[in-house]
């Protein structure tokens, strides 16, 4: 799969693992994304590299991230979706969206799942709804598990 790479203004996002700051995703997702604090470097490390990832950047800065886990066909879990707190309000979470409902390898997939505690209208303006039916999903979760 050829990496993805666009621009608008000074920004860029691109699927292109190679730019990707491994270090500055850790920081973030570690302390302070609700949904993985503490989460071990080596655990985003092997998430990456078993995900469709998407970079967004301003120079060589990374200031946002999301990640996709797909199987190119039928389904998508989108994840991990962020940009650092002192560059939002500026377009760039709608953009990153916009870019992954896009891309290419994404169409056609029968279902898109995501979990949100706090981003709920971002996803509705591409479409997403509430689960029509939750009495049908099950999970088993463990929020403690990078706290053991």
């Amino acid at each position: 799969m050829t990496p993805l790479t666009i621009y608008k203004n000074d920004f860029l996002i691109s699927t292109d693992k190679s730019k990707l700051d491994l270090d500055s995703i850790h920081d973030f997702l570690s302390t302070k994304a609700y949904w993985s604090l503490n989460i071990p470097k080596e655990k985003v490390h092997t998430a990456i590299q078993n995900s469709l990832c998407f970079g967004v950047y301003q120079n060589e800065k990374q200031i946002g991230f999301a990640r996709v886990i797909t199987d190119f066909s039928t389904i998508a879990y989108l994840g991990d979706v962020y940009i650092l707190e002192e560059y939002r309000g500026q377009g760039l979470s709608k953009w990153l969206i916009e870019t992954i409902m896009n891309y290419e390898n994404l169409q056609g997939l029968r279902r898109w799942i995501l979990l949100t505690g706090d981003a709920h209208e971002l996803y509705r303006r591409f479409g997403w709804t509430d689960i029509a039916d939750p009495a049908k999903w099950m999970e088993l979760h463990d929020k403690n598990v990078y706290s053991k």
